[in-house]
């Protein structure tokens, strides 16, 4: 376990996420299943891509989350004449008063953080957007040949409108990859609508206060790791991902509609994200429940359709409730 910690440390911890998750929801009316996967993105130290059509919160959320938490905050819009720069930082020309010596200085950008909001990500164009890989991979910066370590925990999320394609920049798959979760924001129910418009067109306004620090995070997050999970869910898990490739798989409804599989990252993300998602309901062993409810937003991006697929209207999820249902579960694990 982690070191120096003792069990009902471990208890207050795993204590705090509830009273995050209770936090964020004075302002953000249902939206369960999206909070869960944000949760489950920043205990397994990932990052996450945020989609939906304008007005269902996604940027408050966000907001919300880091108000929540005892945690630096900064939002880039992103924009079609945004510069790497913009996020990364520059470096500016000083004087020392003392000496007269000039020197170069850097000013670090907005990506300098501990949770950064990348809205719309999409408006802009992919020199700009590339400027986030190092720091979403690495955790680092490099500027002029030297390099700046981020903020830790760092945290980044990101949104884009699957409306509004004109003047778009569409991330590539590789970028994609990045993220560890796609998180798809729906519309809301009938009755949670009603509560959105009834509680922010009064006069009361919810206050959020901070409801876990950073250093607990980062305990969190190597809590996460040691979450157990059998050696038959992990053949599961790999068995799932590899069955994704039209190149190695045995399921028809792949070979016909998938163009590219998921690469081994996704089998990583879906364990750790399994994980997460056992230690957000308060367990510490994965169940087959958890790797099958984190088969969509960790495949979903990491799954290219071919034009037969399009045509038909045969999306990533579909592909992956089909193979959900083509792979059989080992019969000893926890349901």
């Amino acid at each position: 376990m982690i070191s120096n910690v003792t069990e009902q440390d471990i208890q207050n911890l795993l204590g705090k996420l509830p009273q995050l998750k209770q936090e964020i929801q004075k302002i953000i009316v249902g939206q369960e299943e999206v909070l869960d996967e944000v949760l489950i993105t920043l205990l397994a130290g990932g990052h996450g891509l945020l989609e939906g059509v304008p007005g269902l919160a996604k940027t408050l959320l966000v907001r919300t989350l880091a108000s929540a938490m005892d945690l630096g905050f900064r939002r880039i819009q992103f924009t079609p004449d945004l510069m790497p720069t913009d996020i990364l930082g520059t470096e500016v020309l000083e004087e020392d008063h003392a000496t007269g010596k000039r020197f170069f200085k850097f000013n670090e950008g907005p990506i300098f953080s501990n949770i950064v909001l990348a809205d719309e990500i999409n408006r802009t164009p992919p020199k700009t957007q590339a400027a986030l890989l190092e720091a979403m991979q690495e955790h680092e910066v490099t500027y002029a040949g030297k390099t700046y370590l981020l903020p830790r925990p760092f945290f980044l999320l990101a949104t884009q409108n699957p409306i509004e394609q004109a003047g778009t920049y569409p991330l590539p798959e590789a970028q994609l990859d990045r993220f560890l979760l796609y998180i798809k924001i729906k519309y809301p129910t009938e009755l949670e609508e009603l509560n959105i418009l009834t509680s922010t067109t009064g006069t009361r306004q919810a206050q959020v206060y901070p409801a876990i620090t950073g250093e607990e995070i980062l305990q969190l997050r190597q809590l996460v790791r040691e979450v157990s999970i059998s050696d038959d869910l992990l053949t599961y898990v790999n068995h799932l991902v590899r069955t994704t490739r039209p190149d190695t798989t045995t399921v028809d409804f792949i070979k016909s509609y998938v163009r590219w599989g998921a690469g081994p990252r996704a089998g990583q993300a879906l364990i750790l994200t399994a994980k997460a998602r056992a230690l957000l309901h308060g367990r510490f062993a994965v169940t087959a429940a958890d790797v099958q409810t984190m088969a969509f937003p960790v495949l979903r991006h990491r799954i290219l359709v071919n034009f037969t697929a399009e045509a038909e209207r045969i999306t990533p999820d579909k592909v992956v409730e089909e193979l959900l249902q083509a792979i059989q579960l080992p019969k000893q694990v926890l349901v």
